[in-house]
């Protein structure tokens, strides 16, 4: 199976743009042979950076003006720009995992979400980051388990996390329990977290790894945003991607690429999988579920 990281920028907090943007970078991906495509987190449309400013998290206006922006940009998962989405991969014959920022039904909350896109299913699966990081907790809403989940694309399981829930050891466990053999991890982007988890999680869990991370340059960000100047002044790239691929046991297939958007492309083998796994298998034979159990609840927290 080949598949394919997308490294681009959103086009900050505008759905409706971003939403065009990723259906002509699909349409890229499809046209050189991909058949599942995985975009950043948070990627429609966007990742609140100006919660990492000091000034910005330390007031409380400030805090306001970003959160109502936010707000307003966040989509819902039966809106109109997964539907744009969910057809486009139905008429390209293609997988999509994607990031978004999903606004809950009470209006006042967002996730953090990795939506799931099968071509003739639609929407097979929504995770919402179990715990938000940080700065993020000023924003984003926690998740539940429910879209820890594994799903089928051609004949491989495919499971994912958001951003440093890839630390999170029971998580990842959840997912080798199904069975996973590709893990898509996503992130805002940033080489220094993409780093050393990417290749962690393939030598843990004998599967091939996904990193793929967003980009953010100070041109990205619209003058009319409240916020810029505290996030973009005096700098040009203010997250430089750092996408990669890994191949079972923690080989890199495709190098970290920074600064730049770019689109990353591998040809899976099962064979690499099963290799692997005859070794190591974390949720097989080289577990002990008699002693040592995991325990999920798949119930889906709604307000």
């Amino acid at each position: 199976m080949k598949i394919a990281a997308v490294q681009a920028a959103p086009v900050f907090l505008d759905p409706k743009a971003t939403t065009d943007k990723l259906l002509t970078l699909l349409r890229l991906a499809a046209s050189e042979g991909a058949q599942l495509i995985a975009f950043p987190e948070v990627f429609l449309s966007g990742y609140p950076i100006w919660l990492r400013a000091p000034i910005v998290s330390s007031s409380d206006e400030l805090l306001k003006i970003g959160q109502v922006e936010y707000l307003k940009s966040a989509i819902t998962v039966g809106g109109p720009e997964i539907a744009a989405i969910c057809k486009e991969a139905h008429d390209l014959g293609v997988h999509v995992y994607t990031g978004i920022v999903e606004r809950s039904g009470s209006m006042g909350s967002v996730y953090a979400s990795l939506v799931a896109i099968d071509p003739d299913k639609g929407v097979v699966n929504v995770h919402r980051k179990l715990k938000p990081t940080f700065h993020e907790r000023l924003l984003w809403a926690d998740g539940d388990a429910h879209g820890l989940q594994v799903q089928d694309v051609n004949g491989f399981k495919v499971g994912g996390l958001n951003c440093y829930e890839n630390w999170q050891p029971l998580a990842r466990q959840a997912l080798y329990e199904q069975g996973e053999q590709l893990h898509i991890a996503t992130w805002p982007g940033d080489l220094d977290v993409t780093d050393h988890i990417t290749q962690f999680i393939a030598m843990e869990g004998r599967i091939y790894v996904a990193s793929v991370s967003g980009l953010l340059r100070a041109s990205d960000i619209p003058n009319s945003f409240p916020l810029r100047k505290y996030v973009a002044e005096g700098r040009d790239v203010i997250m430089d991607g750092g996408s990669m691929i890994a191949a079972p046991g923690g080989e890199l297939i495709v190098p970290p690429v920074l600064g730049e958007e770019h689109i990353l492309y591998a040809e899976l083998s099962m064979d690499a999988v099963i290799g692997a796994h005859m070794k190591l298998d974390p949720a097989g034979h080289y577990s002990r579920r008699d002693l040592l159990s995991l325990n999920r609840n798949p119930q889906r927290l709604d307000p």
